[in-house]
């Protein structure tokens, strides 16, 4: 059970803070349960959820497992994945998308530049569901680390540019 105060990662919502455990008043009498009062940190809104939640929700990444991550990107093989069928394509990247782990947030980033790099040297310009995805893997990966490294996440790029060009 996390604690108020303690930033998790909910679902696709990405970071937020638990800032209460309690029975709401919109339960009912019979209803029991806990619920997690969460605020996101790169969205507006309060989200309650039941601390039994079948919605993914994990502890923030700590530095020791960001400085991992920093060794192991560089070893990252970068390859676009091409599917003519948009919802082969979709599905792919939502698997990754839903494994809600950075290093492979990071690779599913790494390839889909990869990919927009290609087609940009065939003068072709990357499709839409690539850019969504790239996008939001981006948006989850970097409000994450932004978090635990006190930076804003526009700083983040930056910031793992600086670091894995000193390795």
């Amino acid at each position: 059970m996390y604690s108020i105060g303690d930033m998790v990662v909910y679902g696709s919502t990405g970071v937020c803070r638990v800032t209460d455990i309690t029975r709401p008043d919109f339960s009912d009498a019979s209803d029991e349960r806990l619920y997690y009062v969460l605020t996101p940190q790169y969205q507006n809104g309060v989200i309650y959820t039941p601390v039994d939640t079948k919605v993914f929700m994990r502890e923030v990444i700590t530095v020791p497992e960001i400085e991992a991550l920093v060794s192991e990107i560089p070893t990252v093989e970068a390859r676009g994945y091409y599917s003519s069928s948009v919802q082969l394509l979709t599905a792919y990247y939502e698997t990754i998308l839903k494994s809600y782990r950075c290093i492979d947030l990071a690779k599913l980033v790494l390839s889909i530049r990869a990919k927009k790099k290609e087609l940009e040297s065939q003068n072709r310009k990357l499709g839409q569901i690539d850019a969504r995805f790239m996008k939001r893997a981006e948006e989850l990966l970097f409000g994450e680390l932004a978090v635990v490294l006190d930076l804003a996440p526009d700083a983040v790029p930056a910031w793992l540019e600086e670091r894995i060009s000193r390795e």
